[in-house]
């Protein structure tokens, strides 16, 4: 319940003035997120174990164009995200929790089911995605030691099923934390995680070049005829477009970790902030990572560092990087389904009210955590998700192609579509104006973008289906 203040002038929900000790302007828990929370959220968010492919991006594309789209995106995704941001609070000043709140506060009506349906597809994609991933770098440490042992051209196979399992029991702990509001330790960890495989990545790219014996780089990337055919060009270059796009995307969570901020100074001055830090710092890696990748490995160079082994040795320290990822997208899985947890939760909440099931919370003391919060129905469908998504990992290990085209299919309404369209609401910009014109024609062009890195998806994912031999390694 709103405090007389915020009922009777507006103005202060709009600046975020607090109302009370414990709650906010809306009655609910008294939100803690700061600047840096929040950058560490979008970190998390941003930066994934797809930072050590970005070299393999750059030689499809050369030098010059692969390191232009890059910045480019970069710029794109921060200004469609402070667009983003500033519709957190509606015109009249209250929250949207959500993404599909805030499309619903400044567009409505079928809007918000598409909203809906490309966050929460994407959102399930993703967390399917990181199962695979961490799999791979779990069998990545194994089969690092395998070849220090028996030679580099030995036969390391190491099927990855069992990595999933061991993934999903630590997610299905994990899922346990409450909401969005407790993610900051963790999303703390998970940068730093970040920080570090990259790093690493880009010191052993380094000590490569250094030592002179670096593959063959062009201003325009791989060659037709010498490196690929002149079909492969054309896929791979709209696939690595489509790569740089979706590197920065973290629309899909941005209102729910602008949620977490507390309310003073306003939430939109903080996230815009917030923004510029994690994508300037995500771009700094991400060029450094991109053009030393490629510079050691030239238009060969493997789709990812660590994983597909362009490096051998110190096979120490690839076992690191990797541990690194994994606990990075343990982290980083718990990011992106929380909103899905939430509208689960709310939605059954609504529904039946009265349930002690789905409403009760209970208190039990645990060692190293002192109180905490246990709800049975949280408990049940939290894990029941996580066992789900972890049996359609294991069924289907080369959905990572499927997430390309999911990437490719959510990029274009949730970073810039709807940012842009609530903008021009929000705004009232004039109809045909310069700045309406020039904000259509970045939808526009994003949505090419978007169908030609659709195109690349899809027939990287044919040529997945064709070599699929289930629960082979």
């Amino acid at each position: 319940m709103k405090s007389f203040d915020a009922v009777h002038n507006p103005s202060a929900v709009e600046s975020g003035d607090a109302t009370g000790n414990n709650v906010d302007d809306d009655g609910r828990e008294k939100r803690t997120g700061t600047l840096t929370t929040a950058s560490a959220h979008i970190i998390t968010a941003v930066i994934g174990s797809g930072v050590l492919s970005l070299a393999w991006a750059i030689a499809q594309l050369g030098w010059v164009a692969g390191t232009l789209i890059l910045v480019t995106f970069a710029v794109i995704n921060y200004y469609t995200s402070t667009m983003l941001a500033d519709c957190y609070r509606s015109d009249a000043g209250t929250r949207n929790y959500t993404y599909m709140d805030v499309v619903r506060s400044y567009l409505g009506g079928r809007k918000v089911q598409l909203c809906g349906l490309a966050q929460y597809g994407s959102l399930v994609g993703i967390t399917i995605g990181y199962t695979i991933t961490a799999s791979i770098s779990l069998v990545a440490i194994i089969k690092a030691g395998c070849f220090h042992d028996k030679g580099h051209g030995a036969k390391c196979s190491v099927p990855n099923y069992r990595f999933m399992a061991i993934f999903g029991f630590v997610e299905v702990v994990l899922s346990q934390i409450p909401n969005f509001h407790k993610l900051s330790g963790l999303s703390i960890m998970a940068a730093i995680m970040s920080f570090s495989y990259a790093s690493i990545g880009i010191g052993l790219a380094i000590a490569v070049v250094a030592s002179g014996k670096v593959g063959k780089t062009g201003v325009t990337g791989t060659v037709v005829g010498v490196d690929v055919t002149a079909s492969d060009k054309i896929w791979k270059a709209f696939q690595a477009v489509g790569d740089m796009a979706f590197s920065y995307s973290f629309s899909v969570v941005l209102v729910e970790i602008q949620d977490t901020l507390r309310s003073s100074p306003p939430e939109n001055k903080v996230m815009r902030k917030a923004t510029l830090a994690g994508v300037s710092t995500t771009t700094v890696f991400y060029i450094l990572c991109g053009c030393m990748g490629y510079a050691a490995f030239g238009n060969r160079a493997p789709g990812d560092f660590l994983t597909d082994f362009g490096f051998y040795e110190p096979y120490w320290l690839i076992d690191f990087a990797n541990a690194c990822i994994v606990a990075h997208l343990l982290a980083a899985y718990q990011v992106f389904a929380q909103p899905i947890f939430q509208l689960v939760e709310n939605k059954c909440k609504k529904a039946w009210p009265e349930s002690n099931f789905i409403n009760k919370e209970h208190s039990m003391n645990i060692p190293f955590l002192r109180k905490w919060r246990i709800n049975f129905f949280r408990m049940v469908w939290r894990t029941a998700y996580v066992i789900l998504t972890t049996f359609v990992a294991v069924i289907f290990p080369f959905f990572n192609s499927i997430l390309g085209l999911i990437g490719a299919a959510t990029f274009w309404p949730l970073t810039v579509y709807f940012p842009v369209e609530m903008h021009i609401s929000q705004r009232k910009i004039k109809k045909y104006s310069m700045r309406w014109n020039a904000l259509k024609l970045l939808v526009a062009l994003c949505l090419i973008v978007s169908l030609l890195a659709a195109i690349g998806s899809i027939v990287g994912l044919i040529d997945s289906v064709k070599a699929y031999k289930p629960f082979h390694s």
